[in-house]
């Protein structure tokens, strides 16, 4: 169930490819992340399911065992004492995927990356102004 195993044109399709109790749990995912961040588009980037804003906000994969929820190294960072009951690395942490989703952390990890996202694209803008 490695969610990456084959080249996907849209999220519909990456989904698509997973037994219907996963679907269920990316679409919950899916949606979660669209409230967050309702002016973001979808895309697939690294073969995953992506959001992005000015750049990209989260990735999320599913795998045997987990889902993948990817928000950057600044928001595993920013995070870090929410996420500590999680295993996570300098960017990625994983939900095990036979419990419910921790859907307020995503949403607000989510919140977190598009203020981001959006400030440094301010900044760059900001910047190009004064040359």
């Amino acid at each position: 169930m490695d969610g990456n195993k084959v080249q996907v044109a849209s999220i519909d399709d990456y989904i698509a490819d997973f037994p219907e109790d996963v679907q269920r749990i990316l679409e919950t995912l899916r949606a979660t992340i669209k409230a967050a961040a309702p002016d973001a588009t979808e895309k697939i980037s690294y073969q995953m399911p992506t959001f992005y804003l000015q750049g990209n906000l989260v990735h999320f994969a599913a795998f045997k065992n987990h889902i993948g929820f990817y928000p950057t190294s600044s928001g595993i960072q920013a995070f870090q004492q929410a996420l500590a009951s999680y295993e996570n690395s300098k960017g990625a942490v994983r939900f095990p995927i036979d419990k419910p989703l921790p859907l307020d952390l995503v949403s607000e990890i989510t919140r977190f990356r598009v203020t981001e996202n959006l400030k440094r694209a301010d900044e760059k803008r900001s910047s190009k102004k004064k040359k």
